[in-house]
């Protein structure tokens, strides 16, 4: 049972409730979900629903019917983000394990490492007891293994994940290790459990090799009774008829355990389908079905490894999957980050004076809202602003650390305003974020479509969804600055007949009814966004460049700062004109480069380029 506290309940009276369910033998867990109080109880109470709702203080008692109560979805809606040192699983961001199967030496560790965090993972796996089929198999290094792994934690910045196979190894683990892994042959030893439960540590479990869903999730109730909600399931595939491949890897269960639960999902291919050549495509599929992570095995040397060898990826394979990843996640709503240690060691430096704040236009729940959360995360607050020359306006005096602007929708072309700002304030563009813009048509619930008079939304969503407003001629079309800002209009409006686009964070976050999805004309509807701030000092890897530059108005002018790109096989992804401020009929020229300009071997370039060039400014590197 959950009972949902009011939001003026004083001390006291939760005090007293909490008393009286201690007295009865029941065990108690304080949330907030979805903005609301809870207390949890778990044990039998000799009081009603009704009881319960008459109480001083509670709004609602209700009741759970499954067996997983505190890692079901009906004790908590929303999803649980486990937190590890800078890195978050459960977010938008598609957060990657790798490395070897065993840790087999200090070199081996680290040289990996090396190489996984180099193609964008952001944990490092490798065990130290391995329990093994065979009593001849190699067994792990034990102490010195987890050594090792304290070792590399402390030289690369990667956190470390491990196995715990005996309630012994805790102090160790405790002492040494970021996450403990529950083996999937120990899934149901209750007692390893209960006692990762009492360590407080985030905790891999792992699917036990022919367990049902239900007793999977029973287990990581086990761990949750003791009071550890950091808790990431994995599915590391299940024994069955089939001989081919290692196990079966069970893609359904992404989807089943999402309705079931609030927990994160990893997905561990290599175990799952004990072949290298097998690894890649699940990883993509899993995906693909939602997973919030992966964990993947690599090694320099699989041939040599004293443990799955045959499973491990070469580290260039590694390589290959995390960029197939970040071209698939953002197709689901995801994202793979390449910088997402070093922008959450930036954010999280104790000696940065200035405001984590990202600016955004619109309200919550708007696509640049979802922008900031997958570039950012939750380490960075975003703050709503009406234009998007608030945004650039709060950067440029420090209100705002950051600022999240749309340059580019695939479907409607480049918001121009934008551009121009660019061209008045000095800011620096340090990194851009793609995301899919998935357009729902939303409204009060219990209206149905035929009810609906007129829509609101901003114009560039309107011409995303032509063909379906296409269809009704009578609805009357009102533009307005943001989705966001619409459905919250349609809101508080309180209009039974008024229905507004936009994303279905906006709908939840609102709670308002979506009465239909997808409504874009094309499912390629992708909006390129920028990060702006002001210009960060120091070296930092990049592989793409933005400047603005103007030429003379002369024939030819343009075609001599574009001979300079050929000469130089630097490839432009992006050339777009225009008008100069407070010049008619004089243009600038915002150009992309895949290059980091700065580089000394491109000193050239930037020669030529100021040579042929009137004006030149480099808007970012990222």
């Amino acid at each position: 049972m959950i009972l949902v506290l009011e939001s003026k309940i004083t001390q006291n009276q939760k005090g007293k409730i909490k008393n009286m369910l201690s007295d009865e033998g029941c065990i108690t867990h304080e949330i907030t979900d979805a903005g609301r109080d809870i207390i949890g109880i778990i044990g039998k109470t000799r009081k009603s629903l009704d009881e319960f709702k008459q109480m001083d203080g509670v709004a609602d008692a209700v009741p759970i019917k499954t067996s997983h109560k505190l890692v079901s979805r009906e004790f908590k809606t929303e999803d649980t983000r486990v937190k590890i040192g800078n890195v978050v699983v459960g977010e938008d961001r598609v957060v990657i394990v790798a490395g070897p199967c065993a840790v087999e030496s200090q070199t081996q560790a680290m040289t990996i490492a090396k190489e996984v965090k180099k193609y964008g993972a952001v944990l490092f796996r490798g065990g130290a007891y391995k329990p093994r089929s065979s009593p001849y198999s190699f067994q792990g290094l034990e102490e010195e293994g987890l050594r090792i792994l304290a070792d590399v934690r402390d030289k690369t910045g990667l956190g470390v994940v491990t196995e715990i196979t005996s309630v012994s190894q805790a102090d160790l683990m405790m002492k040494y290790i970021d996450v403990v892994q529950i083996g999937a042959r120990n899934m149901q030893n209750f007692e390893l459990l209960k006692c990762v439960g009492r360590m407080g540590k985030p905790v891999v479990l792992k699917r036990g090799l022919a367990s049902t869903i239900q007793e999977w999730l029973m287990s990581a109730e086990y761990i949750m009774a003791e009071g550890n909600s950091n808790i990431i399931l994995c599915e590391r595939g299940i024994r069955t008829f089939e001989p081919y491949t290692r196990n079966t890897l069970d893609l359904s269960a992404i989807p089943v355990l999402k309705k079931l639960t609030h927990l994160p999902i990893m997905i561990d291919p290599s175990h799952a389908t004990g072949m290298r050549e097998k690894v890649s495509p699940m990883a993509r599929a899993a995906v693909a079905a939602g997973a919030d992570a992966l964990m993947i095995e690599v090694h320099n040397n699989p041939d040599q490894a004293l443990s799955d060898g045959p499973q491990s990826l070469y580290p260039e394979q590694f390589g290959q999957l995390t960029r197939d990843i970040y071209v698939i996640a953002p197709v689901v709503g995801k994202q793979l980050d390449f910088d997402y240690l070093r922008k959450s060691e930036i954010i999280n430096n104790p000696k940065t004076e200035d405001s984590k704040t990202a600016a955004f236009i619109g309200e919550y729940g708007a696509y640049s809202h979802k922008a900031s959360l997958g570039f950012f995360g939750e380490e960075i607050t975003p703050v709503p602003m009406k234009t998007f020359k608030d945004i650039f306006q709060a950067v440029q005096t420090g209100t705002c650390q950051y600022g999240i602007i749309p340059l580019e929708n695939s479907l409607s072309g480049s918001i121009h305003e934008n551009f121009d700002l660019l061209q008045e304030y000095d800011l620096k563009i340090i990194g851009e974020i793609t995301i899919r813009i998935k357009h729902a048509l939303i409204a009060h619930e219990n209206v149905s479509k035929n009810e609906i008079k007129k829509i609101l939304a901003p114009p560039p969503a309107f011409s995303q969804c032509k063909n379906y407003l296409d269809q009704y001629p009578d609805i009357e079309l009102v533009p307005v600055k943001a989705t966001s800002s619409a459905v919250r209009h349609i809101r508080d409006s309180d209009d039974k007949h008024a229905a507004a686009i936009g994303s279905t964070m906006a709908a939840k976050i609102f709670n308002m009814n979506i009465i239909e999805k997808s409504i874009e004309d094309n499912p390629r509807n992708y909006t390129r966004f920028a990060i702006i701030a002001k210009e960060i000092k120091g070296h930092k890897k990049a592989n793409k460049t933005s400047i603005i530059f103007s030429t003379g108005n002369k024939p030819g002018a343009l075609f001599e700062v574009m001979k300079v790109f050929s000469e130089y096989q630097i490839n432009l992804v992006k050339l777009e004109s225009r008008p100069m401020l407070g010049k008619p009929w004089e243009y600038m020229f915002y150009v992309d480069i895949e290059a980091d300009i700065e580089l000394s071997e491109f000193a050239p370039v930037m020669e030529k380029l100021q040579e042929k060039s009137e004006n030149l400014r480099i808007l970012g590197r990222y």
